[in-house]
C-alpha cells in the first residue's frame, strides 16, 4: 500500500489537497481537504440584505452572479417580494451569461489539459488537422501553422507559459493518449476559449454594471434597464457566443472521448444527485425552473426539495463540535486543531440530504432536467449516450468522462435560451411593460434562497429583523462534493470518486486529477475569513441561526 498525494491540486479555485492509498496500482481509499477559512455568513451580520446580495458575491470572481441571485431570492422570501416578468429574464441573463464564461473556462482551460497535450501538437501535420476537424464536425478558427509555431517557441525557451506546471509527461496507459492533430485542434480551441469566455463576460457587464462582482442584480428584482442599444449588442454577443459553443464544445468533446472511454468506468462517486434548478420560467417554481430542481437517489429515482431534510456535520472538520444540525440552524464557529485524517482534516463542512452525501454539479441538474424530460437535454443526452456507444444507458453518464462530458449540453442549453430570453425581452417592452423593481411589503422575515451556481446547488438562508440581517448561512455546491466522512463514516462525493481510479504512476496520479476536475471544485466558496495576524475573531450575540 502506498500513500500518493497532490497538494495543491491546480487549476481550480482555491486550495485544494488530495491524499489517497493506492493499493494494486488503484486508489483503495481517498480524503480531500479544503485549505482556507472564510467566514462570509459572520460578515453580513446586521447589514441589510440589499448589502448582503453585494457582499457575498466576494466569495468567488467566477460565480458572484448565482451568489448575489440565491441572497437576493432569499431576501425576497423573506421580504414578500415576487418579482415581475422583466427583472426574471433579466436575471435569467445575467445569470445565464456568467454560467457560459463558467463552463467555457472550465472545459478547455481547467480540465481539458487532462487530457490535451499542446506540445504533442507540434508533432501534427496541419494539412492533416484540417481534415480531422472537418471529419469530427468542430471549428476550424484558427491558423494551425500560426499555432504551431507559437507552441514552438514555448518548446524552445523552455518556458510553456499557459501550458506549463502539467504532467504531459504522465506513464503510457494512464497518461496522454490523443493524436497529435487533435492535440492542435484542441489547444487551438483552448487559445479560442479565452476570448469566448471573455465575450460571456461582456454579456454580463452590459446586464450588470461590471463583471465580476456585479451591481445590478438587487433584491427586488434589477437596476438594468434596456435600451435599443445595448439590447442590439446583447443580441450581437450572444449570436457569437452561442455559434462559436455549438460548433466545438460537443464535438470536441465527442472526438477527445473515444480515447478515453476508459474514464466512463470509474470516477461514479456516492451515485446521489441534488440540484435546486436555475433560471426561473414565468411560473417561478423550483420544478418549473428551465433547469428544474431535483433530488436524485442511488436508484435515479426523482423527488421534489425537503429543506428539512438537509443537515451538516462538522466531526471531521476544522470546526466546534461534532453535532448533526438541521437546515437553516447550522453554526460557523472555527477551531483549526490539526491534518488528521483519521480525525479532522479539512475547511469543508459536511452537509447531506436525508443523512447522506450528494453530488452537486452539472451532472445533477442535467440528470435531474433528463428526469423531468426536458425535450433539449433528453434529445441530446440520449444523442451523447449513442455517440459513447451506451445508447440508453444513462448510467454511464455516472462516471469521471460522463461527469465532464454532459457539462457540455448544458452549455448549449444555456446559449440557447440566451436566445430566447432576449427575444422575450424586446416583446415585454414593445408590449409596454416597464417594471423592473418591486419594493418590500415587510422588513422582518426569514427566507431560504434555493439556486444554483455553475458548479452546482447553492443555498443562501437569511434571518431579518426591521431591516438589518440577524442570521445567515450558506452552503455551496462545492461543500457537497469536497465533504468528508460523515458521522457514520461514509466518504463523501469526490473522495468515493477518487477510489476505484486506476493509478499509473504514484507520483503523477493523473486518473485522480481528472477526476477531480470532472467536479470542478471551488473551495475558495466551499471554505468557510481569518485573520491571524491580529488575532481578531467574530464573537456576537448566537442569532437563532446558530452564526456567532
Amino acid at each position: 500500500m502506498t500513500r500518493s498525494v497532490i497538494d495543491p491540486i491546480t487549476r481550480i479555485e482555491g486550495h485544494l489537497r488530495v491524499e489517497m492509498e493506492v493499493e494494486n496500482g488503484k486508489v483503495s481509499d481517498a480524503w480531500v481537504s479544503g485549505g482556507c477559512f472564510r467566514g462570509m455568513e459572520m460578515v453580513v451580520e446586521n447589514r441589510t440584505p440589499e448589502d448582503a446580495a453585494q457582499i457575498v458575491q466576494r466569495i468567488c470572481g467566477v460565480c458572484p452572479v448565482s451568489h448575489a441571485h440565491s441572497s437576493a431570492i432569499a431576501a425576497e422570501k423573506a421580504y414578500g417580494i415576487k418579482i415581475s416578468n422583466n427583472a426574471r429574464i433579466i436575471r435569467n441573463l445575467l445569470e445565464g451569461a456568467q454560467f457560459l464564461h463558467s463552463h467555457i473556462l472550465w472545459f478547455y482551460n481547467l480540465a481539458a489539459l487532462d487530457y490535451v497535450n499542446p506540445l504533442n501538437g507540434l508533432k501534427a501535420d496541419p494539412a492533416d488537422a484540417i481534415a480531422l476537424a472537418q471529419a469530427a464536425g468542430t471549428s476550424m478558427n484558427t491558423d494551425f501553422v500560426a499555432l504551431q509555431k507559437r507552441l514552438s517557441t514555448f518548446a524552445q525557451n523552455g518556458q510553456l507559459s499557459i501550458f506549463s506546471g502539467n504532467w504531459f509527461d504522465a506513464e503510457d496507459g494512464t497518461g496522454y493518449k490523443l493524436p497529435p492533430e487533435l492535440d492542435l485542434i484542441c489547444t487551438a480551441h483552448y487559445l479560442e476559449a479565452l476570448q469566448m469566455q471573455a465575450k460571456a463576460s461582456q454579456i454580463s457587464a452590459i446586464l450588470g454594471g461590471k463583471m465580476p462582482h456585479v451591481m445590478t442584480l438587487i433584491p427586488g428584482g434589477t437596476a438594468f434597464v434596456p435600451t435599443e442599444q445595448k439590447l442590439d449588442d446583447l443580441l450581437y454577443l450572444i449570436d457569437e457566443v452561442y455559434d462559436w459553443v455549438e460548433a466545438t464544445m460537443i464535438p470536441d468533446t465527442l472526438a477527445i472521448a473515444p480515447y478515453y472511454t476508459d474514464a466512463l468506468t470509474w470516477g461514479k462517486g456516492c451515485g446521489r444527485y441534488i440540484a435546486w434548478g436555475v433560471f426561473e420560467s414565468e411560473t417561478m417554481e423550483m420544478k418549473d425552473r428551465y433547469l428544474p430542481m431535483g433530488v436524485i437517489d442511488e436508484n435515479l429515482n426523482l423527488s421534489d426539495v425537503k429543506e428539512e431534510l438537509i443537515t451538516e456535520y462538522m466531526g471531521h472538520s476544522w470546526y466546534k463540535g461534532e453535532e448533526t444540525l438541521t437546515s437553516p440552524y447550522f453554526v460557523t464557529e472555527p477551531e483549526y486543531t490539526e491534518y488528521d485524517v483519521k480525525d479532522r482534516y479539512t475547511w469543508v463542512k459536511c452537509p447531506a440530504y436525508g443523512g447522506k452525501p450528494y453530488e452537486a454539479g452539472g451532472l445533477s441538474r442535467i440528470l435531474a432536467a433528463y428526469k423531468r424530460n426536458v425535450p433539449f437535454v433528453v434529445d441530446r443526452v440520449d444523442g451523447l449516450l449513442e455517440a459513447l456507444g451506451a445508447p440508453g444507458k444513462i448510467s454511464v453518464a455516472q462516471s469521471t468522462l460522463g461527469r465532464t462530458a454532459v457539462r457540455q449540453i448544458e452549455t448549449l442549453y444555456i446559449a440557447s435560451l440566451m436566445k430566447l430570453w432576449v427575444a422575450e425581452l424586446i416583446e415585454a417592452i414593445k408590449g409596454g411593460d416597464s417594471e423592473y423593481f418591486r419594493e418590500p411589503a415587510t422588513v422582518t422575515g426569514a427566507g431560504t434562497g434555493f439556486w444554483e451556481a455553475p458548479r452546482g446547488a447553492l443555498y443562501h438562508s437569511e434571518e431579518v429583523k426591521d431591516g438589518k440581517i440577524t442570521g445567515y448561512q450558506i452552503i455551496i455546491p462545492t461543500t457537497w462534493n469536497l465533504a468528508p466522512l460523515n458521522a457514520a463514516g461514509e466518504h463523501g462525493p469526490m473522495e468515493q470518486a477518487l477510489i476505484g481510479n486506476p493509478v499509473g504512476d504514484i507520483e503523477k496520479p493523473i486518473n485522480a486529477l481528472r477526476t477531480v476536475h470532472s467536479f470542478d471544485p471551488c473551495t475558495a466558496c466551499a471554505v468557510h475569513i481569518t485573520e491571524p495576524a491580529t488575532g481578531k475573531s467574530f464573537e456576537t450575540v448566537t442569532s437563532p441561526w446558530g452564526v456567532k
